[in-house]
This record gives C-alpha cells, structure tokens and sequence, in this order.
C-alpha cells in the first residue's frame, strides 16, 4: 500500500476520540479489514498514537489469533478444522494444501496468489471436510482432490498453457 494511501486510511482508523488504551483491539480490527493484514509500520503507528510501547501492541496483537502480520494471498485459502471437518480428516486436508502450496499455515505464497489460514468453521458440515479458494466452497475434499482443485485452478490462470486467446 502507498504511503499516501495508507496515511488516508490510518486518519480514518487512528481519531483523536480512540485515543485511549481501550481502543487498542478496535483500532488493530480495523487496520487489518483496511490493509488485509496488520503491518509493522501500521502497529509502530499504533503505538505512537496511544503512546505505549510497540511491544505492548505487538503482544495484544498476537495473543488474538483473529489477526495476521503477513499480506494475504489474492485468493485465500481457508481450511475448516471445525468438529464435523476434524473428524472427517480435516487435518489431512490442511497438511495436504500446506505441501500443495509450498507454504505454512498462515503464509502467503512468493507470486503472493495464495494464502493459507485454518479456521473453526465454514458452515458446511455436512459437506466435510470443506476448505474455501476465494469465495469457492470445495467439498469432501481429500488430500489427492486438494492437489486436483489446485492443478485446475492454476491451469485457469491467465496466462496459462493453454490459456491463451487463439487468433
């Protein structure tokens, strides 16, 4: 995010009426739904605005695991670990999608296409174990379909064998 862009936001989060202590989540909630993450600058910006010490934001900030410090992928990849996904092999789906990707959970791949989190529930129990690409719900997922949903999604890609627009 540009300085100038990331200014205007910060002006709008960090108000002269949040300025006490009591604020400290709200503020961190609403920067992360603003940049998507929550940033080294934006909490050292936090910090000198309710004149604590950055450590004090750091340690609120990781305590909560409702927050990331690492930009999300354009399409992030949410594996639900809920009861009904748990016991259906919810766990072989997320190692799966973490080897498929390259990453760990909660990293973001390098072209920064993909993101991968954990989450209680999805909302699709019946259909477990469930993980999201985007906003797409795939299914009864298991660890050679995970590989499946990725190798058709990346085939889709823009700019992808096969892809290209025939004269």
């Amino acid at each position: 995010m540009e300085n100038d862009s990331k200014s205007n936001y910060l002006s709008g989060i960090l108000r002269p009426e949040r300025r006490e202590r009591r604020h400290l989540i709200d503020i961190l909630q609403d920067i992360q739904a603003a940049e998507g993450y929550l940033s080294r600058a934006a909490m050292l910006e936090v910090s000198k605005f309710l004149d604590m010490p950055g450590s004090t934001v750091w340690g609120v900030a990781t305590f909560y695991n409702q927050f990331r410090f690492t930009p999300p992928g354009r399409k992030p990849v949410k594996v639900c670990l809920g009861t009904a996904c748990h016991l259906a092999g919810g766990q072989l789906v997320l190692e799966a999608t973490a080897r498929e990707l390259a990453i760990e959970i909660g990293g973001t791949t390098e072209d920064r296409e993909f993101s991968l989190e954990r989450v209680a529930c999805i909302g699709c129990c019946a259909l477990a174990p469930v993980l999201t690409i985007g906003e797409e719900v795939h299914p009864r997922m298991t660890p050679p379909a995970v590989e499946e949903a990725f190798v058709n999604i990346k085939a889709a890609a823009p700019g992808a064998p096969g892809t290209e627009s025939q004269p």
